[in-house]
């Protein structure tokens, strides 16, 4: 038997529940892994209120680093003390978990087992945000919503590194620093300044070739009016609640614009694309040019306030269960 955080019925953060659970032995293509470190995420709670469907009973979770303790019978590139990493959910609130071989990846030396529960779904995200979603060239100028956020501030950095000038959303005057910090080069505070203008002024009227928006319902009509026309906007969060839907003519309105709703599952659905997207985050990481930084831990037991502090907008960066 191992601990487990386990929701029954979807709900608020008091619908997690800490239980035994029984771990069966790998299935052929399957590994188990004993997890070091949890990585949490605002798609966390999506699956617990049941946004997005999950059968019941299940463990929320997309992330996590641990230690292989046994393959299956077909796995041939693992075994068991391999360090490793992967995105896979939900199911990662949870002291040991059977995990499909070819989602799971070995950890560099240079990354720790923390870094890597803080990174791998946001790390991957900026990664094909920035990379191929919409391959960001030196020179542009880019307006990145929730800044302070852990996908933004990795964003903020990876941004900075390939030339790029970032604008960002923020909450509070403490989030705008720590955004500045991690590379954001201008900041606007969404609570105390209209964004649409803020950009304009800052792209001298121009707008910006992309906006990357996690926020969703407050932000993503706005999102449109700051883009250049051929602009992109790139829809992967909705923090603030699902967006309406969205009236196709106004894409040719402001500009023949672009809209696109992607996801980490299909950039990295491909065995190969998922170990590139992993080696390109662990070079810029090994290399100093993104710092991951873990702002907050909590023990695994203590999932439910976690989850109300995420809610909360209590917590900035990456956020971590340990075991």
């Amino acid at each position: 038997m191992v601990k487990a955080i386990r929701v029954h019925k979807p709900g608020g953060p008091d619908a997690m529940k800490w239980e035994d659970i029984e771990i069966a032995a790998p299935a052929a293509s399957e590994v188990l892994v004993r997890h070091t470190a949890i990585g949490v995420n605002f798609i966390d709670t999506y699956f617990r209120s049941g946004l997005y469907p999950a059968p019941a009973p299940f463990s929320p979770g997309n992330e996590a680093a641990g230690v292989v303790e046994a393959v299956g019978s077909a796995v041939t590139d693992l075994k068991a003390g391999d360090r490793v990493a992967y995105v896979a959910g939900p199911g990662t609130y949870a002291e040991k978990r059977l995990v499909p071989a070819d989602r799971v990846v070995k950890l560099p030396a240079g990354i720790s087992d923390r870094q890597a529960a803080s990174m791998m779904l946001k790390g991957m995200t900026v990664q094909y945000l920035l990379r191929r979603t919409y391959k960001v060239q030196k020179g542009d100028t880019i307006l990145f919503h929730a800044a302070a956020g852990g996908v933004g501030l990795i964003a903020c950095q990876w941004a900075k590194h390939l030339g790029a000038t970032t604008i960002g959303t923020v909450g509070s005057k403490d989030k705008a620093e720590l955004a500045k910090a991690h590379g954001c080069h201008h900041t606007v505070l969404y609570r105390e300044t209209d964004f649409v203008p803020a950009v304009k002024a800052l792209t001298g009227g121009e707008g910006v070739p992309v906006v990357y928006d996690s926020v969703g319902k407050d932000t993503l009509l706005k999102s449109l009016d700051c883009l250049k026309p051929l602009g992109l906007l790139v829809s992967f969060g909705q923090s603030s609640g699902p967006a309406e839907p969205l009236n196709l003519g106004l894409l040719s309105a402001k500009g023949s614009l672009y809209v696109t709703r992607p996801t980490l599952n299909t950039y990295t659905a491909k065995r190969t694309d998922l170990v590139a997207a992993a080696n390109d985050l662990f070079d810029v990481v090994s290399k100093g040019v993104v710092k991951i930084e873990t702002t907050a831990e909590y023990a695994l037991k203590d999932a439910v306030r976690a989850h109300q502090d995420l809610e909360g907008r209590k917590t900035t960066g990456s956020v971590i269960l340990v075991p």
